[in-house]
């Protein structure tokens, strides 16, 4: 056996002992300390209060609110100030040949464009605009609670501020103005008529909404529950709550920019009446005749 070998099996014990250590140590803690737990409120009640928000409220110039509104103002912020940084100093910069950034960037602004022009032929500049915007917020505010950013609500609890579509409040209206762009789309492209094919789908907004903040919700309770029992609090609770919430920031936000993009470009593009899509056959028919005659 040669010496490679043999450093190649010392590490590879050594890791396997590291690895048990740090399970012995883990169970070893959680029954130590399993006694010495108590919780102040039920389960139900940490979960119902994940849901409404009606405990534990923040105080904002004076008014109660929910932590996901803070939450909003903190994502909004961000998204704008990252925004205007790459606007003003990253952009004038970039080259012919991008580096690692830009193409980040290019790649990003690219995949959202094509995805409007495919869905919306018509009218396209405005829906790749608001479908990134819309994308990026979502994104960037459900990794937001990663971060687990601390405040004292006004009942003295302290608490990490949630993801802001983790609130009914914050996915409905995001639902709402998905809604009225796609409205617009209609209006813009089919006038009074366009209003009638949008406003058919009444339930959409609805759909919407409750679609991503019950995908949010789900991730935000099963972490709550997670962290609510002592015994699977250790470890276990950083793997559920990355995996969750990465996997609900890319399914959410293609979910809500391809619903959008495709009611957008249903409701927005152009109606042709059958009698004038008749004579274009003919014309087009007499046209193809016209060209094997000659």
């Amino acid at each position: 056996m040669s010496k490679i070998e043999k450093r190649t099996n010392k590490k590879k014990i050594a890791a396997v002992v590291i690895w048990i250590a740090v399970v012995a140590a883990l169970i070893v803690g959680i029954v130590l300390t399993d006694p010495l737990y108590s919780s102040d409120e039920s389960v139900s009640d940490a979960m119902e209060d994940a849901v409404l928000h009606e405990a534990n409220k923040v105080d904002l110039f004076g008014m109660q609110v929910n932590p996901g509104l803070i939450s909003a103002f903190v994502v909004t912020a961000i998204v704008l100030v990252a925004a205007a940084a790459v606007r003003i100093f990253a952009v004038p910069r970039f080259k012919r040949v991008p580096g690692k950034f830009q193409m980040l960037v290019e790649m990003s602004v690219g995949w959202f464009d094509r995805l409007a022009k495919t869905n919306s032929p018509h009218r396209n500049s405005f829906l790749g605009a608001y479908i990134y915007a819309a994308g990026v917020y979502i994104f960037v505010g459900t990794l937001f609670e990663l971060i687990g950013i601390p405040v004292v609500a006004t009942s003295g609890v302290s608490l990490s501020l949630p993801a802001p579509l983790s609130d009914i409040n914050g996915a409905i209206m995001l639902g709402c103005l998905s809604y009225i762009v796609i409205l617009s789309g209609g209006i813009a492209g089919n006038g009074l008529r366009g209003v009638g094919r949008t406003l058919k789908d009444f339930s959409l907004p609805i759909s919407m909404s409750f679609r991503l903040f019950g995908a949010l919700l789900s991730g935000l309770l099963v972490t709550e529950l997670v962290y609510y029992y002592l015994a699977l609090s250790f470890v276990l609770p950083v793997i559920v709550g990355v995996l969750f919430t990465l996997m609900h920031a890319l399914i959410q936000t293609y979910v809500l920019v391809m619903l959008t993009a495709l009611f957008y470009g249903e409701v927005s593009e152009p109606h042709i009446r059958p009698a004038k899509a008749k004579g274009a056959k003919v014309r087009h028919h007499k046209k193809e005749t016209l060209v094997n005659e000659v």
